[in-house]
């Protein structure tokens, strides 16, 4: 190949590439669209999926639930929690901890258990113990009470089997905590009320009592009225007598006029 035809291959070669390049040129000029100041407009999208704030509700407490709670269920319900703790006396600690007397036992207190660096703040030194309130807040949400916790446990939902796991864990003791008074400090006052409504349906509304009073109340006759009441009552007791007030009309003229002898 000679170079006359080396020039026209390259010389082909740059041709095309003079016109992709002046058609790129060209298209830019005819189609060129600016940018805008603000690159579209920002989209936030709520992590609720673009519906109402929804307000975090508080779990429905355990402590009206203890004292009609099923031991036996709780147990059942436990078994889920068997590949992590054991419950009997002196039992050795697992991924977490022997739940022997867990009741009333101050948090992250078991010898021998290496517990987080969250749990250990929570409690506070000892100073904050598992009782039934912690208790039901912490298996409802264990992250949600302890955030940072090692324990990897969504949680039950469902207050009646807190209440029968809580029943359950109570009995793992030789002296179980003594319950919470039914009801708490809520059905003392509505108690109180209660009471108080009843006393006021037992004593009848002062504008009632009036009249029944009057109803019961005599009038008192007065000494005139007695006297009369009397004498009337005297002559008509059954005497055949002239009642006295009559009496002395009559007797003085039959008297007073002596007999006529007889001619």
């Amino acid at each position: 190949m000679d170079s006359f035809e080396i020039n026209k291959i390259i010389g082909a070669l740059l041709g095309v590439v003079f016109i992709i390049f002046s058609v790129s040129i060209v298209s830019d000029a005819l189609f060129h669209v600016e940018a805008p100041e603000t690159p579209g407009y920002a989209v936030e999208v709520p992590e609720n999926g673009g519906g109402a704030p929804q307000e975090e509700v508080a779990p429905e407490s355990v402590l009206p639930l203890l004292t009609s709670a099923d031991p036996a269920a709780g147990e059942n319900i436990f078994k889920r929690c068997q590949a992590c703790h054991t419950v009997e006396e002196g039992g050795a600690n697992k991924v977490g901890p022997n739940l022997w007397d867990i009741v009333g036992r101050p948090v992250a207190s078991h010898e021998g258990f290496s517990y987080s660096a969250a749990l250990q703040e929570y409690a506070q030194g000892g100073e904050v113990v598992w009782d039934y309130e912690n208790l039901d807040a912490f298996l409802a949400s264990p992250k949600g009470l302890v955030p940072g916790t090692a324990m990897a446990f969504a949680g039950l939902k469902n207050v009646e089997d807190r209440a029968d796991i809580i029943a359950y864990l109570r009995t793992l003791s030789d002296d179980p905590a003594p319950l919470p008074e039914a009801g708490g400090e809520g059905a003392g006052e509505e108690g109180d009320a209660a009471a108080g409504d009843e006393d006021a349906a037992a004593e009848p509304p002062a504008a009632d009592a009036e009249p029944a009073a009057d109803a019961e109340q005599t009038p008192e006759a007065s000494p005139a009225e007695a006297e009369g009441d009397a004498v009337q009552e005297e002559g008509t007791s059954g005497n055949e007598n002239a009642p006295a007030d009559a009496a002395p009309t009559e007797a003085p003229s039959n008297e007073a006029e002596p007999a006529t002898p007889a001619q």
